[in-house]
């Protein structure tokens, strides 16, 4: 989900039997001749190196699917894929990727994938990464309003209706920029479009069945393939659990809570450091710190662009992954303690900054969600619902309610929720951790009951986001035995969980000289450790 439940999330019904096209597959399912190309029936899939440092060797290539996929010979648009090609003898077929969103980009993600699995089990797939379509390289790629996310931005919080309908201005103007460039595509925008997508480029690998692994909100692209394709499931790792029954609007009000728990969580966390950080020993006193500096940015922003909105946007990420902690409360000190704004800049233009830089993922993630299901369309509704949430869980619940503003205003109609309960797939694996803020907890239970035969290992007591490939010895097993061997763990009593993990410890203050000298790393990069290098790679969860 991006940032949301998203992750992060009125119109006509979708007759999903009615639109899926049966692909041939090719009888020589996964053949490579020497020249790198895959035989399929719909032709060759051309792979070019497309390698880089961190990654070296993977490769890409585009698959052409319909654009309106009820019209197979209309007009087609591009999907990029790319992949790390299997070592071992025995291949287990593709495994596909997907990192969430909506609006993050696989292409990349195969890599991180391929290399962060057991080598004897990522030698037996061909790991396939893929933009969805309107992301990133596939082609048209969808940018709406550059610079929406420009600072400074006006604070999220209204203090009067004047302040309130100058957002929602902000996110009409958006939603008409984008059905005004993109007319045409919107209502082609969708999960089940894009699921649609999945499966052409299942045909084009050749393969009878796909593997697949998704994070966040590609556990719900997961799970609506699954639904209208179970017979071409072999094996599925969802990851950090989208609630399917929330989608979209009651999915990001739970976010807003849960959000707010994590903050409070850090605040504790900054207030067991005192010695460290010196913002008091009290998380209440931390955490009403915390909010004078907000307010004093909202009044005076910091280096002239981190007000208020910019200030949240820079400590979301803290709720998704608390390796970001350290250099979150660096940077809180030296604003409070020493009037030093230069490392909240810092940590803007490297955690905050992300929708700032580009309006492609943003984009996306407005036209999936707003077209996925029906949304309000009465401001009032929103207002109402965004106060209640306000009072008692103030630290996202305004930015996230303008954040998917624009889905009020929506230029497309919208489609029905797909029910994703399903009888007919293998054994799918659940990943879940207990205070995990983008995909609360519940949404790992609600999808274990939906889905027959799942099994859900639960990170007890972890509260980071995308929990598997992140340095847990246990989690990890747990993924790599059932790629190898497609058996899942099963609990002998009662309860939800067939299996638990502790959560990994959590992270050390930085010490005061290396405070002094922070710059932290790009939100998620591969410079960062364990899940931090993950983040960089689930952008559907800001």
């Amino acid at each position: 989900m991006k940032r949301r439940v998203i992750a992060v999330y009125g119109g006509a019904a979708v007759v999903l039997a009615g639109l899926i096209t049966a692909i041939p597959v090719a009888a020589n399912a996964g053949a490579t001749d020497d020249g790198g190309t895959s035989k399929t029936a719909a032709g060759k899939l051309r792979w070019k190196d497309c390698a880089t440092e961190d990654y070296p060797d993977l490769q890409c290539s585009t698959v052409s699917v319909p654009l309106d996929h009820s019209k197979p010979d209309g007009k087609k648009i591009k999907i990029a894929l790319s992949r790390v090609q299997h070592t071992a003898d025995k291949s287990q077929g593709p495994l596909l990727v997907n990192p969430g969103g909506p609006g993050g980009s696989g292409l990349t993600l195969a890599g991180f994938v391929a290399k962060s699995l057991p080598k004897k089990v990522a030698s037996q797939y061909d790991v396939i990464g893929f933009d969805p379509r309107g992301v990133g390289k596939s082609e048209p790629a969808l940018d709406c309003k550059p610079g929406h996310f420009d600072p400074v931005r006006p604070d999220t919080v209204p203090t009067s209706k004047k302040d309130e309908l100058a957002n929602v201005k902000r996110a009409k103007d958006f939603a008409a920029a984008c059905g005004k460039k993109h007319g045409d595509l919107l209502k082609h925008i969708n999960t089940v479009d894009a699921v649609k997508d999945m499966d052409r480029i299942r045909a084009a690998l050749g393969a009878k069945k796909i593997n697949y692994f998704g994070y966040s909100y590609g556990t719900y692209l997961g799970a609506v393939y699954g639904k209208l394709f179970p017979d071409r499931v072999r094996r599925a790792v969802l990851d950090s659990i989208v609630n399917p029954d929330g989608v979209w609007y009651e999915d990001n009000i739970d976010q807003d809570y849960a959000f707010d728990g994590r903050q409070k969580a850090f605040a504790a966390w900054v207030a067991k450091h005192d010695a460290d950080y010196k913002l008091g020993k009290d998380p209440a006193a931390v955490e009403e710190a915390w909010y004078k500096m907000r307010a004093a940015v909202a009044k005076k922003p910091a280096g002239g662009k981190v007000g208020a909105s910019e200030l949240e946007d820079t400590f979301i990420p803290g709720g998704y992954f608390n390796g970001y902690w350290p250099d979150l409360a660096a940077a809180f000190a030296a604003f409070v303690n020493d009037k030093d704004t230069a490392p909240l800049v810092d940590a803007f233009e490297a955690m905050g900054a992300v929708d700032a830089e580009g309006d492609n993922g943003y984009s996306i993630y407005t036209s999936v969600q707003c077209r996925d299901v029906a949304w309000p369309r009465d401001w009032d509704t929103w207002h109402r619902d965004t106060e209640k949430v306000y009072k008692k869980a103030p630290f996202m619940a305004w930015n996230n309610a303008w954040y998917n503003a624009p889905c009020a205003f929506w230029p497309v109609g919208s489609q029905k929720p797909v029910d994703v309960a399903n009888k007919k797939l293998p054994p799918v694996l659940l990943f879940q951790a207990t205070d995990d803020a983008a995909t609360p907890y519940e949404g790992g239970i609600v999808m274990h009951r939906k889905l027959r035969d799942s099994s859900l290992v639960v990170e007890e007591g972890g509260g980071n986001h995308g929990i598997t490939l992140s340095g847990s010895k246990c989690l990890d097993g747990h993924l790599a035995d059932y790629l190898a061997t497609g058996k899942v763990p099963k609990a002998k009593g009662g309860g939800d969980a067939d299996a638990t993990c502790k959560a990994l410890p959590e992270p050390k203050p930085l010490s005061p000289e290396d405070a002094k000298s922070a710059v932290p790393a790009p939100y998620g990069s591969d410079s960062t450790a364990d899940g931090g290098a993950l983040l960089h790679h689930l952008l559907g969860d800001r």
